[in-house]
């Protein structure tokens, strides 16, 4: 074994400030199926090809059957992803004006087939039209490989963004060169949801939940920092205004407020210790009052790819669960 402070390059778990498993040496796994689904719609759905008989576009996502997902191993990246896909398709004739409709299917695109390979096939309703149907197998299958490919690119490259992360050496050299910031820039980017030049994929989220008390109450339960330090069981720092600063679960969530409308609406910049530096979510909550309830409305935007689950369990369980649990054994006057 090496001595302390003579690093092996197989040893790469090292020490780091957030404790991270740095380039995930231990085995880790990120689900990439939803994020999937919202690549494979941008890229394919909107697909044009034209000749001079005739125009086609692909209209829809109909289907989109599978999964994929990312491991990593000893700073080695593993892909999965097997996909069975159809797409709807729509077209003209330009010297009759006569539309036509059909389906373009992909029954397997995996990794055990080059995207050249992937079995694409076109097919028409019943009629005239052939010409139509001819075009989108020739052109419109081409442009569909080419969009499969750039899902793949952007699944090795975008959605993987900070699984492999740098080592202590590398991120000492980041910060002393954003030391050199003016202090002005970094007033700027502490404002910001997402700080400038923090390029990274994000995604959004919407959750719903129904609460047994009044949207004051509840709303109270956000705002007040006893109420907080019950329902997250750890210490917190809170300014309730808007530009006040706030810090729960013993720091590993910081943010601001950017927005209080009392009892109905509560604005923050929010992030996680373990997100990339700089980088802020913009979370809103509304209280919805309702039949005997109220109900808690979360969107927010601006979340890691990478940290999506993440973030769904952080607010189910650690706010939604806790907050429910608070309200059945502690009477709140608020």
């Amino acid at each position: 074994m090496a001595k302390w402070g003579q690093g092996d390059p197989r040893w790469i778990v090292e020490e780091r400030e957030d404790g991270t498993n740095v380039n995930n040496w231990h085995w880790t796994e990120r689900d990439a199926t939803s994020w999937s689904k919202g690549k494979l719609q941008e890229l394919l759905v909107g697909i044009v090809v034209e000749n001079e008989a005739g125009r086609g576009e692909i209209s829809e996502l109909k289907q989109v059957e599978g999964e994929a997902s990312c491991s990593s191993r000893k700073g080695k990246l593993i892909f999965f992803y097997e996909w069975n896909i159809k797409l709807g398709w729509k077209g003209i004739l330009k010297e009759s004006g006569v539309k036509h409709k059909g389906l373009i299917e992909i029954p397997n695109l995996s990794e055990e087939n080059e995207v050249d390979d992937t079995e694409v096939n076109v097919s028409k309703k019943k009629g005239d039209g052939d010409i139509l149907k001819d075009l989108m197998k020739t052109a419109g299958t081409a442009k569909v490989r080419e969009a499969l490919g750039d899902y793949l690119k952007a699944l090795k490259t975008e959605f993987t963004m900070g699984m492999i992360l740098p080592t202590k050496a590398m991120t000492t050299q980041e910060l002393t060169g954003k030391r050199k910031l003016s202090e002005n820039t970094l007033q700027v980017q502490a404002s910001s949801p997402v700080a400038p030049g923090v390029r990274i994929p994000t995604v959004a989220l919407h959750m719903m939940e129904l609460f047994d008390t009044t949207a004051e109450q509840l709303y109270s339960i956000f705002t007040v920092k006893d109420l907080v330090q019950k329902f997250s069981k750890s210490a917190a720092v809170l300014e309730a205004e808007k530009g006040g600063k706030f810090q729960m679960f013993d720091g590993n969530i910081t943010g601001e407020y950017l927005e209080l409308l009392t009892n109905k609406k509560i604005v923050m910049k929010w992030r996680c210790r373990n997100w990339p530096e700089e980088h802020y979510a913009t979370v809103a909550l509304n209280f919805v009052p309702t039949l005997g309830q109220t109900e808690l409305q979360l969107d927010c935007k601006g979340v890691p790819v990478c940290k999506e689950e993440n973030m769904k369990f952080c607010w189910q369980k650690q706010h939604f669960e806790e907050i429910k649990g608070l309200l059945q054994l502690t009477p709140l006057n608020c």
